[in-house]
């Protein structure tokens, strides 16, 4: 693809300062820009580059003002990411489907798939299963009984989606994304062995969700285990029976959510959070990464931090304190020896 900056300017509703004729044939960062090349400034820190990458166009804020002169051309937008957001899905090579069901899937005879959906190589549908329009599920794909898929929805290779669960329209798995496991219930017996607990609820994911490689949403023990729409899930989380996401939510990899935990809608969880079982998380919330939230969130738009998490702002000014400890300790026990020192003098 290829584009001229001043057709871009108009694309995204951008004020250019520059030659509108520059034509621009790749996207890149700004660190490694070469002419030809549309990159963006929106952190600070990046700005050095500014000054000196070879990109052709480089995208910013409407209220940035350079601290030293620039050679390249400028194209100042309200929001930067939002811009780039559309200039990669415009950059974005995307294959093209037909439709239709590769001779070397495996789809039960009662399932239903609509004749606009693409069924890759190696697929495997059983009954009753009901795939939308435009779906495309890639090889290796596993779709269990009574599963539903809703329309536009893409399940890229490996996703396993287990018996009765059910995922909206528009929504993006990557690969080896588990739907629909059991739930971790056990019941402990006086011998100290366990009980496995029949998990016979299923999951409900609402539409526009994305979820990324290798989580795991287990189904519930009764009822479902829920994701709003909207909701964005990163790589490596686990969600456990039960779970009620909110819509627009966004969480980061390697979170950990046990049972019946509730999160709120447009929360944002950090990379690596653990949050324990049967509390609630206000809509609005955000919390630091790898912070443990042990308890309930009944206020909303809060921050924190921390584990055990506090607010935000009050484990900063504990953690200024936390950093101190091991002089505060020397200072002790050099008082203390200064005390014996004195009490023996004395006697």
């Amino acid at each position: 693809m290829k584009i001229k900056a001043g057709e871009l300017a108009k694309l995204v509703q951008g004020t250019l300062i520059g030659d509108p004729g520059i034509v621009l044939d790749k996207p890149s960062k700004i660190e490694e820009g070469t002419p030809g090349s549309v990159c963006f400034l929106a952190n600070p820190k990046y700005e050095p580059h500014l000054y000196t990458t070879q990109a052709s166009l480089v995208i910013v804020q409407n209220d940035f003002v350079p601290k030293e002169p620039v050679s390249v051309a400028l194209l100042k937008v309200e929001n930067v990411y939002q811009t780039v957001s559309q200039l990669l899905a415009a950059f974005e090579t995307k294959s093209t489907e037909t439709g239709g069901v590769h001779a070397m899937s495996q789809v039960a005879p009662s399932a239903v798939i609509d004749p606009e959906a693409t069924i890759h190589a190696f697929v495997v549908i059983e009954e009753g299963a009901t795939i939308g329009k435009n779906c495309i599920l890639h090889p290796q794909v596993f779709v269990g009984k009574n599963v539903k898929i809703g329309n536009g929805t893409v399940l890229h290779s490996g996703v396993k989606v287990y018996h009765e669960c059910e995922i909206g329209a528009h929504c993006i798995l990557h690969s080896n994304v588990v739907i629909g496991s059991d739930g971790f219930g056990f019941a402990p017996k006086e011998d100290r062995t366990y009980t496995k607990i029949a998990q016979i609820g299923n999951v409900l994911v609402g539409d526009n969700v994305e979820i990324g490689s290798n989580t795991c949403i287990d189904r519930g023990t009764m009822g479902s285990t829920v994701i709003g729409k909207g909701t964005k899930l990163d790589n490596l989380i686990q969600v456990a029976h039960n779970v009620q996401i909110g819509e627009n939510t966004v969480i980061a990899a390697q979170a950990g959510i046990a049972g019946s935990a509730k999160i709120g809608n447009n929360c944002v969880i950090g990379g690596q959070v653990g949050i324990v079982g049967h509390i609630q998380i206000a809509d609005g919330t955000m919390v630091q990464a790898q912070s443990g939230m042990v308890s309930n969130v009944l206020e909303e738009n809060t921050k924190w931090y921390g584990s055990p998490a506090m607010d935000y702002f009050s484990f900063l000014r504990s953690y200024s304190e936390f950093k101190k400890l091991p002089e505060l300790g020397k200072k002790i026990h050099e008082l203390e020896k200064l005390l014996k020192n004195s009490e023996l003098t004395k006697s």
